[in-house]
């Protein structure tokens, strides 16, 4: 950057075919920017149609609320704790809308998603770390959706688990080929697969008739008491807030045509966390209807012994014991369909993040296919090991302990996203309002202290408990303390560091730059800024719908 005051704008790039290209401004002007009659057409829009163009991106983000991680956790939750952390499932879906809404208005604001911004930022070993940490949180997310896949085949084709994930590469492909329909009809039948099984946890619900007061008391009151309360509660937690989603919902929303006035921008910004709100509440439901429904069935005062055996070890393979009540005998293949609807979807959802953390950070896109072969290939490996040693109920416990991975891998893409959501380089004046900055650095703070704390005492109560050599502890405990020391310089260095990289244009520059690319002339500032469907992302488009 050369000179005061002056601002660096990086260029954008254009993805044709899974190869990057670098364009002029000029041809970029002339591909992404529509012509005046739909200027005029958007411009008389009513609001209502204005609010269905930018339905999609929440919801898609939400359905990962449905996944196998989250089913497994809530049911362990209610089975072992009854309605007791219920209170966890709704501080982490206020947490995840709030920075999930960031990370929305964020890609409107900038036209940029979370990993290209960040690119423009860190220094190269930076992102490279960044980088690592985003893909692992793919492949973290990516092994329950394995394990639900794979038990999904257990109970409609009665084959060992491990046999299950096997397959479950074959089914991947299947997904991809399929997606050459249409994507977005693909995505409904999934959605719909997905809400007939919250139907039955709803239905199931209403046969049960659970307590009132014991169900609000566990979601106002905090409680942590009984062995395993805490790692139940990480495990919730990073079911639901999980890293991926923040990249994926930032490029989401660049898929939208949306006007860049600033008035234009904070109403897009408006419309999706509207949308993002309706979604959310519907996951938030059926989450507490699972949590519920395993605590009421399985904490019941009748529980038969071979049930309260099920209870006690309860996971995906079992959960058809939760439904019975509703669908009788074909609980099991209703709930298996639905499982592995639910599986596939995240698939979707874990594919596409893939394509943006690669993009964004290292600057290169692969195909579909092989991207997600790529991270399934590695996903299965973990899962076909654990299920053929441990069979069942250690698929169970690792899907448990993945999503207690994805709250740890957390703060290496919140942290990025609280200090450019109100960084004026990035935003200009768009900055989100100081009080919702506050609340969220005040939940991410918590989280990592959180986090540490449950790392250190589990470490410790290992320790004491464990029969090796003392000289092994050492050195184990040498190792264990400095990744824990990197971690915390990595999260102290993402939080300090000031940001360098000046990326936002005002509107006078974004007037000039359109005369100087062959567009209209503009006489003044104000002519900038009327409301007209910018240059969207169609590389986003394309491959998010």
């Amino acid at each position: 950057m050369e000179g005061t005051g002056e601002m660096r704008e990086v260029g954008r790039e254009t993805l044709h075919g899974g190869v990057v290209q670098s364009v002029s401004e000029t041809d970029e002007y002339k591909e992404k920017t529509i012509d005046s009659e739909k200027d005029g057409q958007f411009r008389v829009q009513p609001r209502w149609r204005k609010f269905l163009a930018h339905v999609g991106p929440g919801a898609l983000v939400a359905i990962g609320f449905l996944d196998p991680s989250n089913l497994e956790t809530d049911m362990q939750a209610g089975a072992d704790f009854k309605y007791e952390l219920l209170w966890v499932i709704l501080v982490g879906m206020v947490f995840a809308l709030l920075i999930q809404t960031l990370a929305a208005n964020l890609g409107v604001k900038t036209g940029r998603h979370l990993a290209e911004l960040c690119r423009e930022e860190y220094p190269r070993y930076v992102n490279i770390f960044l980088w690592i940490i985003a893909e692992l949180a793919v492949i973290s997310d990516d092994i329950p959706e394995v394990l639900g896949t794979a038990f999904a085949f257990n109970i409609l084709l009665k084959i060992p688990v491990w046999a299950g994930v096997i397959l479950t590469v074959f089914s991947t492909l299947l997904l991809l080929g399929v997606q050459r329909f249409g994507a977005r009809k693909l995505e409904f039948i999934i959605a719909a697969f997905m809400f007939t099984m919250a139907a039955c946890f709803f239905g199931e619900l209403s046969y049960l008739r659970p307590s009132a007061g014991e169900v609000v008391k566990g979601m106002f009151v905090p409680s942590l008491q009984g062995k395993g309360a805490a790692a139940n509660a990480i495990a919730l937690f990073g079911a639901i807030i999980t890293p991926y989603n923040l990249f994926l919902h930032s490029a989401l929303v660049l898929s939208r045509k949306t006007p860049r006035s600033d008035k234009s921008i904070r109403a897009a910004c408006r419309y999706f966390l509207i949308e993002c709100s309706l979604a959310f509440i519907v996951a938030f439901l059926i989450n507490v209807s699972v949590v519920v429904v395993a605590g009421s069935i399985c904490n019941a005062n009748n529980l038969s012994p071979a049930d309260a055996n099920t209870c006690g070890d309860l996971t995906l393979q079992s959960t058809p014991l939760l439904l019975r009540n509703v669908l009788g005998r074909s609980s099991s293949v209703v709930y298996a369909v639905a499982l592995l609807a639910s599986g596939q979807s995240t698939t979707i959802s874990c594919t596409f993040a893939g394509q943006v953390i690669m993009q964004g950070f290292l600057d290169m896109k692969m195909k579909n296919w092989v991207r997600n072969l790529i991270t399934r290939v590695i996903a299965i490996a973990p899962s076909l090991i654990v299920s053929i040693v441990s069979g069942p109920s250690g698929a169970g416990k690792l899907i448990i302990l993945s999503s207690m991975i994805l709250s740890f891998e957390l703060p290496f893409a919140l942290i990025p996203l609280l200090k450019f959501c109100n960084s004026s380089k990035k935003v200009g004046p768009l900055k989100e309002s100081i009080y919702t900055v506050v609340i969220a650095w005040i939940l991410s703070f918590a989280l990592i202290v959180v986090n540490t704390y449950f790392l250190v005492w589990t470490y410790v109560d290992w320790l004491v408990h464990n029969n090796l050599p003392k000289y092994a502890n050492g050195l184990i405990s040498v190792v264990v303390f400095a990744l824990m020391a990197a971690y915390l310089v990595a999260v102290v260095y993402l939080t300090f560091r000031k940001d360098t990289v000046a990326t936002y244009v005002p509107v006078p520059e974004r007037a000039q730059a359109q005369a100087e690319a062959g567009g209209t002339p503009v006489v003044d500032a104000s002519a900038a800024d009327e409301d007209q469907p910018a240059p969207y992302r169609k590389d986003l488009a394309d491959a998010s719908m």
